[in-house]
């Protein structure tokens, strides 16, 4: 018979596995992607901390504020501060707690767009400056990546991807390749996907594809 000592050790065991597999330990939900053009509701976003709290509740799917400021480097009232004024903007929203303590936010929607072509010129502002902070909170993510790679599985190691590529292409080869480009992604989207095999874990992958300033 297993001592409580090895119960509670393959308690802990488990909610680490369930931590490293993320957002499939959510039910899939359907995709539920919502475009954000308001002004107000981008300057909302653009803080380094809420990015980096979206960022979170999209990969890994409900969390506390003080598992959220675990994970992001912040204290538990900073979180749940950011995160409310996020609700504000639909951006997060609550859910149920399963033991009547701290209940846990979660992304309102299971992907978001930002902009719009004709929008005027504080929105254009605001999503410039929104999309500086989606590409810093990328090299973030890809430093502490490096940081932790000796601590990688065996199995992880080279399965990773650095790439970079200078193309020559119309305008309408641009949007055709990231049209299909975003087409074979979508199937993995941790939030919507239902069937994720039992060693998956959060992936994070970023798409960047756009004429080279000097050819402007």
């Amino acid at each position: 018979m297993a001592s409580a000592q090895d119960r509670q050790g393959a308690g802990a065991e488990l909610a680490r596995a369930r931590e490293r597999q993320g957002a499939d330990a959510e039910t899939a939900r359907a995709e539920d992607r919502r475009r954000v053009t308001d002004a107000k509701a981008l300057r909302a976003l653009a803080h380094p901390l809420r990015v980096a709290l979206l960022n979170h509740l999209m990969a890994f799917g409900p969390k506390t504020a003080s598992e959220c400021a675990q994970a992001v480097g912040s204290t538990p009232s900073n979180c749940s501060w950011h995160l409310r004024n996020l609700a504000l903007y639909r951006m997060v929203e609550r859910v149920g707690s399963d033991d009547g303590r701290e209940r846990p936010w979660r992304a309102a929607a299971t992907g978001f767009d930002y902009g719009d072509l004709d929008a005027g010129p504080a929105a254009r502002a605001a999503n410039q400056a929104l999309t500086t902070l989606w590409l810093d909170e990328d090299h973030r993510l890809a430093r502490e990546y490096l940081r932790r790679h000796d601590q990688l599985d065996d199995a992880w190691r080279g399965t990773d991807g650095f790439s970079s590529y200078e193309l020559r292409m119309s305008p309408e080869e641009l949007g055709r390749l990231r049209d299909a480009l975003d087409a074979l992604i979508r199937p993995y989207i941790g939030m919507t996907r239902d069937d994720p095999p039992p060693d998956a874990r959060p992936v994070h992958l970023s798409l960047l594809a756009f004429p080279r300033p000097e050819a402007i």
